[in-house]
């Protein structure tokens, strides 16, 4: 949340060790999205209602600018029930000690829903009968679902008679969020805000496949009832904020400079071993401003503006004409954290290979056609976090394929070969683009390197990816960056920015 100019990130924390379990609220706190300090957590197992685990939830702002954590607490009895908690002083501008009422909890599950597929409770909102309105995750036999409680003050919530929304065949959904985006502009909007010039998102992270799904929609206040729009599919193929390791992210919005703010959550895919041997395990990613996409169609993402400020050194490459096989390197800077913006012209879209319908999954396809796959216009892009001699790397790449009305862009991330280490998950990722390269020519990309983190933004952030890789060569001052074109048409770099970024002040 930001509240009294003071951004506050709570998030599941184990403080006995680098592995899931004895699970706290972590806190910190920052000015800038950028640097962080943190503080004791702000929740932790007490009471009957949260001895077994103080889980995720969210944080509303009631009138009187007064915040309330609102979280799911394991009890006694291991089943999932929902939680308050107020600051225990309002005049400590970092919030550091939180009460919990002994009237928690406030929700428990009802005969209709499974113990333990309760959890996650969203900011609420305020609609115009001036009730507040929340959802919580929850799943019946297959079917997903976001279950919705109203209140008038906060304390005492009653069910509504039907769920705000639901999905067959998608499971348990966790860490929904719901919340309305601008028509007009990429400005943030309260998330009490409907109607007229606005749509809303409502996002689940499905258990089953640990990725995060949304929908752009409709919501109807006097029915709560949410419709999503018939643009992309309400399942488990539909659109994903990141088609990397991302899960269990939340936005807020973020009333200081008006936008709204999505964090992510990246887990580790090193070893246990090497996990307990760092001493931590699990990141977010660098949070993001969204908003709805010119079309209606789908959200963007954007580093916050914020990250700049880490910028150092600057090097630049333009009008670089790259044939079939050719690589070279960015070189004058060190590329282990570094912040790269490169623009692509493609040519010779006629002699693209052919899009076959079956390619319904990208990941699959990124699996099968890798950055050492030669393709007629691509594979090109970027070999991040690489040895010298290549033999680790991890390659950010685009292909073009030919369809009957269009050509279907894919942003890749081949992980095959970012470590000689072994016990090391590395899955390929990748996501369809939403650009008219016929018409416009070119691709962008912009890429964040960070030590075991990769994070890419595809066309102006219409398509975002996130790696985790963990080389054993390519580290500090011997991590190269190289630019590589493997497909049979020339492409031409028209324009790369790469930036080496100073460290903030981390946990």
């Amino acid at each position: 949340m930001y509240y009294n100019g003071i951004y506050h990130l709570f998030y599941q924390f184990n403080p006995k060790g680098a592995v899931w379990g004895n699970i706290v609220w972590g806190h910190s706190v920052s000015k800038d999205l950028i640097n962080w300090a943190p503080l004791e957590p702000a929740l932790y197992p007490t009471k009957p209602f949260d001895i077994n685990g103080c889980w995720s939830g969210s944080i509303t702002i009631l009138p009187g600018n007064k915040p309330v954590i609102f979280y799911t607490g394991v009890d006694t009895n291991n089943t999932q029930v929902q939680n308050l908690a107020f600051p225990k002083n309002l005049s400590d501008p970092y919030l550091r000690e939180w009460i919990k009422p002994d009237y928690n909890p406030v929700i428990v599950p009802d005969d209709s829903i499974e113990p333990s597929k309760f959890r996650d409770p969203t900011t609420a909102w305020l609609s115009p009968d001036k009730h507040w309105k929340t959802i919580i995750g929850t799943r019946r036999k297959h079917r997903g679902m976001a279950v919705m409680y109203r209140s008038k003050d906060f304390v005492h919530w009653i069910k509504a008679k039907h769920p705000l929304h639901s999905s067959s065949n998608t499971g348990m959904w966790e860490c929904p969020d719901f919340y309305p985006v601008s028509l007009n502009g990429n400005h943030g909007v309260d998330t009490s805000l409907f109607g007229n010039g606005f749509k809303h998102v409502l996002k689940n992270s499905l258990d089953e496949t640990r990725f995060d799904y949304y929908t752009v929609g409709t919501y109807y206040s006097e029915k709560d009832r949410y419709v999503p729009d018939r643009t992309s599919a309400d399942d488990h193929t539909g659109l994903r904020y990141d088609y990397g390791n991302f899960y269990a992210s939340k936005t807020f919005f973020d009333a200081g400079k008006k936008r709204r703010i999505l964090w992510g959550w990246s887990n580790e895919s090193d070893t246990t071993v090497d996990d307990v041997a760092k001493g931590w395990a699990g990141i977010q990613t660098i949070p993001r401003a969204v908003w709805l996409d010119e079309s209606g169609k789908q959200l963007v993402q954007w580093p916050v503006e914020e990250l700049e400020k880490l910028r150092g050194k600057l090097v630049e490459i333009k009008n670089k004409e790259m044939k079939t096989g050719d690589v070279f390197e960015v070189k004058g800077i060190v590329t282990s954290q570094a912040d790269v913006e490169v623009k692509f012209e493609v040519s010779g879209l006629e002699k693209a290979e052919e899009f076959d319908p079956s390619w319904e999954d990208p990941q699959v396809l990124c699996g099968e056609k890798g950055a050492g796959v030669k393709g007629g216009v691509g594979p090109f892009g970027l070999m991040v976090l690489a040895s010298e001699h290549h033999e680790e790397h991890t390659a950010v790449l685009f292909r073009v394929f030919k369809a009957p009305n269009k050509h279907v862009v894919l942003l890749c991330h081949d992980t095959s070969k970012s470590s000689l280490k072994g016990g090391i998950y590395k899955p390929s990722y990748a996501g369809y683009v939403d650009v008219d390269v016929g018409k416009s020519g070119e691709i962008s990309l912009r890429t964040l390197i960070d030590g075991s983190v990769v994070e890419s933004f595809g066309a102006g952030g219409r398509t975002c990816i996130t790696s985790r890789v963990y080389p054993g060569l390519a580290l500090e001052g011997n991590a190269h960056l190289y630019v590589f074109n493997n497909g049979k048409e020339k492409v031409r770099v028209s324009h790369l920015r790469a930036w080496e970024m100073v460290r903030p002040e981390m946990n």
